[in-house]
């Protein structure tokens, strides 16, 4: 077996190999964003392109999953996390700017259904999950490292009903996944954020956890350590500014300060 430090360089090779091209080629402006963020960062992206002629080149997964690839050696400028854990992450290993870091977005996370299911449901303390899944299965993201599946679970702990469903969880490794598992029928019902029931007409939401239930649900955004574009600065800028708001408004996103 390959030593650890090996891997790691091995990786960081590969990450520098595809973004050299892509950087040559267009000039963009990497930037590593929650699978959440998918179709509503691609229209900031387009606005900044529009009005600057700058472009940003988005890759999108799981926080989890861009945050030890950033540790890799993936050369992303920005990060843009579902939430403040993967960015501390990255933060105690010294791999983002802290000065550049601020909370973007707030989000809620929703029980949803195929949109000709399900009627709406009050979601509180014991409320019957269990039994509204029958035989099915409940999508979630991974419930151990993906913020969507961690502020789900949280919830169905809180209002004590976790128990009864943990064993009918299928675990995705992204919350989009979740969603069309519910999208597709294959999953009766679906924990997801607000924001990824809005961009799928095919399912609809049912019921909204309460906020005292979980976390408070931040996208945190920071230049990476390693940042050297420079157009780094002026997208990051850009996520911030009052003509990106209504894009992220118009997702369902809360607009934070």
């Amino acid at each position: 077996m390959y030593p650890v430090r090996y891997i790691a360089a091995a990786l960081a090779a590969f990450w520098l190999t595809l973004a050299q091209p892509a950087s040559a080629q267009s000039g963009s402006v990497l930037v590593f964003a929650a699978a959440s963020l998918k179709g509503t960062l691609d229209d900031v992206a387009a606005q900044w392109r529009r009005e600057t002629g700058k472009r940003a080149t988005i890759s999108y997964a799981a926080s989890s999953a861009l945050a030890r690839q950033i540790e890799q050696g993936a050369p992303a400028q920005v990060f843009l996390s579902a939430d403040p854990d993967w960015m501390d992450y990255l933060s105690d290993k010294k791999l983002i700017r802290p000065e550049s870091r601020s909370n973007l977005l707030g989000n809620r996370i929703v029980l949803i259904a195929p949109k000709s299911a399900a009627a709406a449901v009050r979601i509180e303390p014991g409320f019957p999950l269990a039994s509204m899944l029958g035989k099915g299965r409940l999508a979630m993201a991974d419930v151990r490292a993906v913020p969507a599946g961690k502020y789900g679970k949280a919830a169905l702990e809180f209002l004590g009903i976790w128990a009864p469903v943990a064993d009918r969880v299928v675990q995705a490794k992204d919350v989009r996944v979740a969603l069309v598992l519910v999208a597709r029928g294959e999953a009766p019902f679906g924990v997801v954020y607000r924001t990824d029931a809005v961009a799928d007409p095919s399912v609809k939401v049912i019921g909204t956890f309460p906020e005292e239930s979980h976390p408070p649900i931040l996208y945190p955004v920071a230049l990476t350590a390693t940042a050297t574009h420079p157009d780094a600065v002026g997208f990051l800028s850009h996520m911030k500014s009052d003509a990106a708001r209504p894009l992220f408004a118009a997702s369902g996103f809360a607009l934070l300060d």
